[in-house]
């Protein structure tokens, strides 16, 4: 099987009241969400027909407030007055990226120059690794997808990077701003939309899945960050990747986790195909490659 679903992990679940049978959405509690982070969450995926919203969980009755009370796991159930619907926003799906062509390198070079380390878990590559260009298992990874880079162009999510000039031979998608370094798995957790920083919480990082990292909670490394650097990481561009990460993971069953690591002799394409959103999976793949050679 080529994906597998992100519902099977959830202790947290979510539920119309007047529907209670008919679940919305909901997502794995690692113990950082808070009540204020939960609702909003639902800011995100909820839309409403007139009327307050109040949510409230189904076996204790507690009402659920925007306070940094840790949320506890269970079902919960919302109330409003006029019509609850989740909401349909397109998602961007994406792939386990990796560099194709050399059009990535000042991009990688840049994002180690300023990280040094991966700014998730707080490994530090040792300065004489770095003196010998030994960067295994460190990655310089996107937020915004490269295979997306029509999107990016579409929306004209450029205005956001800052560090390079309206040239219109780039995109500015391999900007710095537009990433940051990380552990080889934690690379692929986060292009899963597995794991993801809250800008508007204190870049305050959020595991989707189980925690067997222990990364849940932690604060997104200052290194990558720091106002004064032109270099630094977008906060638009990580409020997009978190946003992109809620939809995934909380929506209904929430996206399929696509495999990566197919093993030789496999029917790539076959497996790919018969898949969730198999052709749309097809066109990325091969949207990654032609950009090597475009």
């Amino acid at each position: 099987m080529a994906f597998f679903p992100r519902s099977v992990l959830r202790n947290t679940r979510f539920y119309d009241a007047t529907d209670p049978e008919v679940v919305l959405g909901g997502f794995r509690q690692n113990g950082s969400v808070t009540e204020a982070n939960f609702l909003s969450f639902l800011d995100i995926l909820l839309v409403t027909q007139g009327g307050t919203v109040h949510v409230q969980a189904r076996i204790s009755g507690h009402i659920v407030t925007r306070t940094n009370t840790p949320l506890a796991t269970g079902a919960y159930d919302i109330y409003c007055d006029g019509r609850i619907k989740i909401s349909n926003e397109p998602s961007v799906h994406r792939l386990f990226s990796r560099s194709v062509s050399g059009k990535e390198t000042r991009f990688r070079d840049e994002i180690r120059a300023r990280d040094r380390k991966c700014v998730i878990s707080g490994m530090i590559n040792d300065d004489i690794c770095i003196q010998a260009s030994d960067w295994i298992s460190f990655e310089a990874a996107h937020l915004f997808p490269l295979e997306g880079e029509g999107i990016w162009i579409e929306l004209d999510y450029g205005r956001w990077i800052t560090d390079m000039d309206d040239s219109l031979q780039s995109s500015k998608i391999d900007s710095a701003q537009n990433g940051f370094l990380l552990r080889s798995h934690i690379h692929q957790k986060f292009d899963q939309y597995l794991i993801s920083v809250n800008p508007d919480d204190g870049y305050k990082v959020v595991v989707f899945n189980c925690d067997i990292d222990g990364l849940d909670g932690r604060i997104l490394d200052p290194v990558c960050r720091d106002p004064a650097n032109p270099h630094c990481v977008s906060d638009q561009l990580l409020r997009w990747h978190f946003r992109q990460s809620v939809l995934a993971n909380m929506r209904g069953p929430g996206e399929p986790i696509f495999e990566h690591d197919f093993p030789p002799g496999t029917d790539i394409v076959g497996e790919i195909l018969a898949g969730p959103y198999g052709q749309e999976r097809f066109e990325l793949e091969m949207a990654a490659r032609l950009r090597g050679v475009c």
